[in-house]
């Protein structure tokens, strides 16, 4: 994990000397906009990104301790994690939406988590719709989350009449302290828009097809991992369904809104990241494990020195 998070920053570090574009998205928020980066592409937005991702790594490695949703020990998850930052260098070189999409979720993951059968939990949900809500204002984005944390909730047990009041008055809420102090007004309002894969035209190829492998290789997993997690403690089968369900959220997203592919990249690249160190760690028996590993860091490489060549 270390020699991982140290192959990051290294990689932005080339990615930044070598000219690289950072990377943009083609939407807009619901009353503001985030299309450029967060920070001026410079080393200053570049370190604070790189952080960013580092910091996302050690909160899943400490929701891990915590909750154990990857049932062993290990840090391979956030290692993959890291590695599939790598193989999209217009990610590194400046602080993204995409890099504080995949913050936020990390951080809401612990008061989701640990709400399991708490029928009190309604201060959890007011609390993650509402930054979810505060986020969407920014980049329309951030609603990918809704269904997967409703979802989410609702797997949890603690979704009754009073947590689907603390839902709506979380999504609310944010916009009715915009609107009523006047930061925003209705007119602001902004359609998005939507720019799915079939207009493949206007596409990266590249990230076309680093997307895809992608969320072909999450999908494979998933499906991989599925019957195994399934005998697992319900608690724990829980955690895990919740990636799923974010994962099935980016791939509706994805292709939908293909234009955002950028926004959803980082954490597409978590939630597999998890199913990877699930199937290393449940298949301790299977011979050549550490050669799907060995081509898993190779592709990740190769995708960074072919982004490099044609910037």
């Amino acid at each position: 994990m270390i020699l991982c998070a140290l192959a990051l920053m290294g990689a932005a570090a080339v990615a930044l000397m070598t000219g690289v574009k950072p990377a943009t998205s083609e939407g807009t928020g619901i009353f503001f906009s985030l299309r450029g980066t967060l920070i001026e592409a410079g080393p200053l937005s570049a370190l604070i990104n790189v952080a960013g991702i580092l910091a996302t790594g050690g909160i899943m490695l400490a929701l891990n301790k915590v909750f154990s949703y990857v049932r062993s020990v290990t840090h391979l998850f956030v290692s993959a994690f890291f590695l599939l930052q790598v193989a999209h260098p217009s990610g590194l070189v400046s602080f993204n939406t995409g890099t504080l999409l995949c913050l936020v979720t990390a951080l809401a993951i612990m008061p989701l988590f640990s709400s399991y059968q708490d029928r009190h939990s309604q201060r959890s949900i007011f609390l993650i719709f509402a930054l979810i809500a505060t986020g969407s204002m920014f980049h329309y984005g951030f609603l990918v989350l809704i269904p997967a944390f409703l979802l989410g909730f609702m797997n949890m047990g603690v979704f009754n009449l009073k947590g689907l009041l603390a839902m709506f008055f979380g999504l609310v809420t944010p916009f009715w302290i915009v609107l009523g102090l006047g930061i925003a007004t209705p007119s602001d309002f902004v359609m998005p828009q939507v720019d799915g894969v079939w207009n493949l035209a206007s596409k990266s190829r590249m990230t076309l097809v680093l997307a895809s492998l992608t969320a072909l290789l999450g999908i494979v997993l998933a499906v991989m991992n599925l019957m195994t997690i399934m005998n697992y403690r319900m608690q724990t089968r829980v955690y895990n369904a919740f990636f799923v369900f974010v994962l099935a959220a980016l791939l509706i997203a994805l292709c939908l809104d293909f234009g955002n592919v950028a926004i959803y990249l980082p954490l597409l690249g978590l939630m597999v990241a998890v199913q990877i160190a699930h199937v290393h760690t449940l298949r301790t028996t299977m011979q050549y494990r550490y050669v799907f590993i060995l081509l898993f860091i190779a592709g990740c490489i190769g995708f960074f020195a072919i982004n490099l060549k044609m910037s």
